[in-house]
């Protein structure tokens, strides 16, 4: 079922983006909403490629559930400049 919604966005974004629609041949409804599903993860985002840069940095490795990649960070910045 399709709902209409409202959105108050910034001039100069709304005309990138409808450029950018037009561009990818998709309507920019249809970018909203395979973006909003991609932010929920309910539904995959069937018809929407994904870029050969994001497919070329995925490394499939899975981050254990309680790493602090803010000590990670400060670890690696410490033996950086040392």
């Amino acid at each position: 079922m399709n709902t209409k919604l409202t959105l108050k966005l910034n001039k100069e974004v709304i005309e990138r983006a409808k450029k950018y629609a037009s561009n990818q041949q998709l309507s920019l409804s249809k970018i909203v909403e395979a973006y909003l599903q991609s932010l929920t993860n309910e539904k995959s985002n069937e018809g929407l490629e994904i870029s050969p840069f994001v497919k070329s940095i995925s490394t499939g490795k899975k981050l254990p559930p309680d790493l602090d990649y803010k000590k990670e960070y400060s670890d690696h910045l410490l033996d950086k400049y040392k």
